[in-house]
C-alpha cells in the first residue's frame, strides 16, 4: 500500500467507526490486501473487521484507500438513498422538449464535445413543416456577434 494511502487510513482513525482501522488492517493483512486489489472493491466482500459498516462508511474507506472507485460507490449511495432517477438520466427526447417550447419559451442548447442536437431539431422541424430551405427554420449558433440576429 502506498505511503499516501496509509496516511489517509491513519486519518480515518479520527472517525469513531474506524478508530482502530490500522491495527485491524495489520491483523487481517491478507483479507485487506485481497479487498484492496479487487477490481470493484465498492461491491466486494469487506474484511471481517469492517464487514458490517454502513455504505456511508464504506465510501469513507474507499475515499482513503481506493479513490479511483469513489464515483461508483457514490452512485450506489445516491441510488439507495434517493432513487435511480438521480443517477441514471433518461435519454433526451426532442419531441417531448418541443411540446414545452413556444414563441415566449425558446430552447437553448449548451453543448459539449461529442453532442450535437442539430439532427433531432431538424427532424422535428421537418415534421412541423419547417425547413432551412424554405427559410421557416433558422438554426443560430450563439457565438460572439450573434446577439442581434438571435433577437
Amino acid at each position: 500500500m502506498p505511503e499516501t494511502i496509509w496516511a489517509a487510513c491513519k486519518g480515518l482513525e479520527a472517525v469513531g467507526t474506524f478508530s482502530n482501522i490500522c491495527h485491524q488492517m495489520e491483523g487481517e493483512a491478507p483479507t485487506w490486501r485481497k479487498w484492496y486489489s479487487e477490481g470493484e472493491p465498492e461491491v466486494a466482500d469487506m474484511p471481517k473487521s469492517v464487514k458490517d459498516i454502513s455504505l456511508f462508511h464504506r465510501i469513507l474507506l474507499l475515499r482513503a484507500m481506493r479513490p479511483d472507485r469513489l464515483i461508483n460507490a457514490l452512485k450506489q449511495f445516491v441510488r439507495e438513498n434517493m432513487g435511480n432517477d438521480y443517477v441514471e438520466q433518461q435519454a433526451f427526447d426532442m419531441s417531448q422538449t418541443y411540446t414545452e417550447m413556444n414563441v415566449q419559451t425558446p430552447i437553448f442548447f449548451v453543448l459539449f464535445p461529442g453532442v450535437d442536437p442539430t439532427p433531432d431539431v431538424e427532424k422535428i422541424g421537418i415534421e412541423m413543416g419547417k425547413t432551412i430551405a424554405d427559410k421557416t427554420f433558422i438554426n443560430i449558433s450563439m457565438g460572439q456577434g450573434q446577439e442581434e440576429y438571435a433577437i
